[in-house]
């Protein structure tokens, strides 16, 4: 089993800041950037658990569900990461720290 709690920290540390974010803030840039990453995890979850299936897109449930939108999909992926078998998803756990991260500071928050 994989040590995933790089990811779920990085998650959960943008989930908060997207529910504790203004309403003007969410609307400049922090809801989109929240959203196509939720997306994102959500897309990589669902090949990882089952490639042969094509993946569903997460709909858009509005500016203040995205920080849960985030933390859901962000936590599925790393649920699944960490009991992947060993050698499968060779470099997916840090590649999705980083797409966490460069949302983040996109989104200014």
């Amino acid at each position: 089993m994989r040590d995933t709690s790089e990811l779920t920290a990085a998650v959960e540390r943008f989930a908060d800041r997207l529910r504790a974010a203004p309403q003007s803030r969410l609307k400049q840039a922090g809801a989109a950037e929240g959203l196509a990453l939720a997306r994102e995890l959500s897309v990589r979850a669902q090949r990882a658990e089952d490639p042969e299936r094509e993946p569903r897109i997460m709909p858009d449930a509005g500016l203040f569900a995205v920080g849960d939108q985030l933390a859901v999909a962000g936590n599925d992926l790393a649920e699944i990461l960490r009991t992947a078998p060993a050698g499968s998803h060779e470099g997916e756990l840090g590649e999705a720290v980083r797409l966490v991260r460069e949302a983040a500071e996109r989104a200014g928050l």
